[in-house]
This record gives structure tokens, C-alpha cells and sequence, in this order.
């Protein structure tokens, strides 16, 4: 009998350690317990994944701790009622193998697994002051010049860093997450977001937005950082040329954000499920290539309304506003025929802007819709915007109030077929 009473003691020593919160009902799940090396060569990924696995199991949840060390991961699959702390100074560090990447469908088209992510799942936090880096320049190297590389459904995917997939109750705060090999953070048809002190870093690098709210509602987005690739922000509903139906993204609130390298807060392009309610206070752009901007096209837009851009300013932003129905065009080249209306027609509404400074960009703003689909309720106040040329407007209805342009050359506002202007300086 002692001698069986010491084997049980042997075998629960050698296994896998979850203990109580202190307080709570949940489990901490150390991944070093389940396996994890953490030593920057070993790949972790079935430890880890073990450790969500074993944490998760009873339905109550818990907390998996990952601490020490640079995990090399492939794909890893959230489930509800998870914390995923990521201790300062540890890195989940995605694998360099493509292979490790096993295919699935996003938003109706053919992909390659995240490196994490969450379907139908809910109430998962994501945080713990450590990095999520996507190991991107594999990526980055592997669609060197591919055509469409940045659409989906093209034949050379690439994993994004977060998705949540029709999941809900989702805060990812005091984390940073860089390198994705394509979009960084993705809420796809999920609800009740908070995105709270953040970094989200990429070097010059292809699509790597840095938070793509996907047919999603209900976010907060609040004291991020991003430097990327691409978007710092772009709000997405609806792939180029879907069938539908789509969900539109909506209830959204951006506040208090500092943006550098990058496209700046983006509402589009691809948006043919729509996008409504969003609003932005208090952001910081230094050195973006755009600061506002809504972006869609024939083939990829529906409704956008709602929409307030508040208490803004830019430093050495390339096109401070940019409200276009030509992307990936700027404006159209010569005259534009009138169209039929469709499905996909973009309709940008009740747009306001109010509060901005803008000055070093090379273009202070273009606002250009189309003629069966004109730009209509947009409202700039208190906006002051010094730059290399002026404000080009078309096909558009505007209001001006306490609005300045500066540019070093040219004339302050060029204003095209299809503009209506309300108190436009003299």
C-alpha cells in the first residue's frame, strides 16, 4: 500500500500543475508545466495549446500563463472563458514554418489559421505586459511581388495575428502585438470589444493593419499605439464584390490613440455590409501617410453614416482628410459617367469633422464621391490645415465652418463637377 501511495505521489509531481486563483473559481495553467521549453528553438505549440485545453476543459475557465522565455508557436485555438497572460519581458513568437499553418475559410474565402484565434467563443482576455509577434517577414518575403498578395482569397495567403470569429466579451489590453504576417488584430462578425493600451507594431511591411473591426460592433478602442504597414485602423464590412448578405460594423469608439507609420484610421475599403456609428476623439498622427480617411469603390461599398472625427492633429501626414469612392484610386482619371445604383454603391452620409490641425503634410484633403452617389452631410468645424497643395472637392455637398487651408502653392480649394460648398473662406 506505501508503495502505491508513492507512485501516486511520483506521477501528480510529474504532471501538469493547475492551481486556484486566489479569490476565484478559475485555473492558472502554466505552460511550462504542460511542456513548454520557451527557449526560442523548441516549438511549443502543443504545450500550450494542452494548457488552453486543460484550463478550459470544465467550462469555469482560467488563466493560462505564459512566462520566461520566447515560445515559438503555430496556430493556437482561444476558447471561452480564457485568460492568455503573456508576462512582460516573454514572447509567443510565431513559427517560421509556412506548413505550420493549416488552411481554414475567412469571410467566405480560402486562408491560412491565425496565429491565434477564437471561433464561437466568448469572454476571453488577452493581456500580461509580454509580445505576440506573428514572425512576419517570412510572410512579407514569401509574396514579394505577387500580384493582389493583399485581397482575400489570393493564392498565396497569409495568417493573421488575432481573430475573433463570432465571438463576444473579448479584452486585449497591456499587450503587444507585432509582425503579423498579414492583418494584426481581427474582430470577424464579434461583438463587445475592448482594445485597451496596446502597441501594435510592424516595420514597412505589406497589409499589416493594426485592428480590422470585420462586420463587428460594440468596440472600444483606447490608448493604442500603432506604427504598421498599412492601416493603424480599418474598419471593414464586406469582401470586394461580395454576394452578401453582409453585416455592417457599427458602435464603434476610438479615443485617445497615437498613430505613426502607417495609413492612418481607415473606414474601408472593403465595407459592403456598411459602417455606422463610429467615432474618434483625441488622436495623435505623426508622419502617416493619411490621417482620416473613408475609402470604398463600386465593387465594395454600401452605407456609412454617423460617422465624427474629433479634437485632431496631425504632424507631417501626407493627405490629412481623405473621403474617396475611387480606392484604390484617389480621384478619377478625366470625366466619370453616372452609374447604376447597386448593392455595392457606396453612400457616405453625416460625416463630421471638427477640431483637427494639420500642418508639414503634402495634401491637405480630398473629398471626392461619385455622381450617382455624391459624398452628402459632411461637416468640417474648427479644422486648420497647412500643406504643400490645397483641398481638391467633387461630387460632394460640404459644410465649412471656421475652416482654413494653407498650402505653400496653388489655389487653397479646387473644386470640381458635382460640389456643393456652404461657407467655403473667400
Amino acid at each position: 500500500m506505501r508503495l502505491a501511495i508513492l507512485a501516486g505521489v511520483a506521477a501528480l509531481a510529474m504532471a501538469p500543475t493547475a492551481w486556484a486563483l486566489p479569490g476565484g473559481t478559475g485555473m492558472t495553467c502554466n505552460v511550462h508545466e504542460f511542456g513548454a521549453k520557451g527557449d526560442g528553438v523548441t516549438k511549443d505549440t502543443a504545450a500550450i495549446q494542452k494548457a488552453i485545453d486543460a484550463c478550459t476543459s470544465k467550462g469555469g475557465g482560467g488563466t493560462v500563463k505564459i512566462s520566461g522565455g520566447t515560445f515559438i508557436t503555430g496556430p493556437l485555438v482561444l476558447k471561452s472563458n480564457l485568460t492568455l497572460f503573456v508576462d512582460k519581458g516573454a514572447t509567443l513568437l510565431g513559427s517560421p514554418d509556412r506548413e505550420d499553418y493549416g488552411h481554414t475559410t475567412f469571410a467566405r474565402h480560402d486562408t491560412v489559421m491565425p496565429l491565434l484565434g477564437a471561433t464561437n467563443a466568448e469572454n476571453i482576455t488577452i493581456t500580461g505586459g509580454g509580445t505576440i509577434d506573428g514572425n512576419g517577414h517570412i510572410w512579407w518575403e514569401y509574396v514579394r511581388g505577387v500580384k493582389d498578395s493583399g485581397v482575400l482569397g489570393t493564392d498565396h495567403p497569409r495568417p493573421m495575428g488575432i481573430v475573433f470569429d463570432h465571438s463576444k466579451h473579448i479584452r486585449v489590453e497591456d499587450i503587444t502585438v507585432q509582425n503579423s504576417g498579414f492583418w494584426q488584430i481581427v474582430p470577424y462578425y464579434a461583438d463587445d470589444l475592448q482594445f485597451r493600451n496596446l502597441r501594435v507594431l510592424a516595420p514597412h511591411s505589406p497589409n499589416t493593419d493594426a485592428i480590422d473591426p470585420f462586420s463587428s460592433s460594440n468596440i472600444i478602442i483606447d490608448h493604442l499605439f500603432a506604427s504598421t504597414g498599412d492601416d493603424n485602423i480599418a474598419i471593414k464590412s464586406g469582401a470586394i464584390n461580395s454576394p452578401g448578405p453582409d453585416a455592417p460594423s457599427k458602435n464603434i469608439t476610438i479615443t485617445d490613440c497615437t498613430f505613426e507609420n502607417g495609413h492612418g484610421l481607415s473606414i474601408g475599403s472593403e465595407v459592403a455590409g456598411g459602417a455606422q456609428n463610429i467615432h474618434a476623439e483625441r488622436i495623435h498622427f505623426k508622419g502617416t501617410d493619411q490621417g482620416i480617411r473613408i475609402k470604398a469603390n463600386r465593387d465594395r461599398g454600401n452605407d456609412v453614416s454617423n460617422i465624427s472625427f474629433k479634437d485632431i492633429d496631425m504632424v507631417d501626414v501626407k493627405t490629412a482628410i481623405l473621403i474617396s469612392e475611387y480606392y484604390p484610386k484617389v480621384l478619377p482619371e478625366g470625366d466619370v459617367a453616372s452609374e447604376p445604383v447597386t448593392r455595392l454603391t457606396p453612400h457616405f452620409h453625416d460625416i463630421s469633422i471638427e477640431n483637427v490641425t494639420a500642418s508639414g503634410g503634402a495634401t491637405a484633403g480630398v473629398i471626392v464621391g461619385l455622381p450617382e452617389s455624391p459624398v452628402t452631410g459632411l461637416t468640417l468645424k474648427n479644422v486648420h490645415i497647412s500643406a504643400k497643395v490645397g483641398m481638391t472637392i467633387g461630387y460632394a455637398h460640404v459644410k465649412f465652418d471656421d475652416v482654413t487651408v494653407k498650402p505653400d502653392e496653388g489655389d487653397a480649394f479646387k473644386i470640381g463637377a458635382g460640389a456643393k460648398v456652404d461657407g467655403l473662406p473667400k
